[in-house]
């Protein structure tokens, strides 16, 4: 069976227009995802992931108001991410929180709230609408690492390209985003078609 956010209680869900953008990164890296207003953090969590092209393989917290939301089963002092949903969110009043990925690489994101838009009919949520430039590899090592391994693939002279080239792959272009890409892991993520 598919696996959908979709409102508990049966009414037509508001969607919330999320501009998600990785701190740090020149230019900016970001990603623009429609979700229903009954996501919660956890769920959110899982659609930034995909869309941005992660595996998910590491802790993450949310900075919502000063509060922090994460899993407590794997991270200590957090509120629980699925007890607050995005329409929670928005009625604290809260128009742009934070989200850490990895805290040993500790890729920041600014979720910032665009707007609200009723359901279209037909349309499945999460979705990805728009973004710019490829997600630093995981384990590259935060914003400098993905930098410095930057300057060593545009360097064809550099003694670590070719060792950088096979762990990242000969084809990584980090200007390159295709959203119908992101918009299929999001479905593989959340079991749709």
């Amino acid at each position: 069976m598919a696996r959908t956010v979709a409102s508990k209680d049966g009414a037509a869900d508001t969607i919330v227009s999320l501009k998600i953008t990785l701190k740090g990164t020149k230019p900016p890296v970001w990603r623009r995802l429609l979700v229903p207003g009954s996501m919660t953090l956890g769920e959110l969590s899982e659609a930034i992931l995909a869309a941005m092209g992660w595996t998910g393989g590491h802790l993450h917290a949310f900075d919502v108001g000063g509060r922090q939301y994460g899993d407590p089963a794997t991270t200590d002092e957090v509120a629980d991410e699925n007890r607050l949903t995005l329409s929670g969110v928005l009625k604290s009043g809260v128009k742009r929180f934070g989200y850490d990925y990895d805290f040993g690489d500790n890729w920041e994101h600014v979720v910032a709230v665009e707007k609200t838009l009723a359901p279209v009919a037909g349309q499945t949520y999460p979705s990805c609408v728009d973004g710019k430039r490829n997600c630093p590899p995981e384990d590259c090592g935060g914003v400098w690492g993905y930098a410095e391994l930057l300057a060593i693939l545009a360097d064809p002279a550099h003694p670590e390209r070719e060792e950088r080239l096979e762990w990242i792959g000969e084809d990584f272009d980090p200007e390159e985003f295709d959203v119908a890409r992101a918009g299929k892991r999001l479905a593989a993520q959340f079991k749709r078609k």
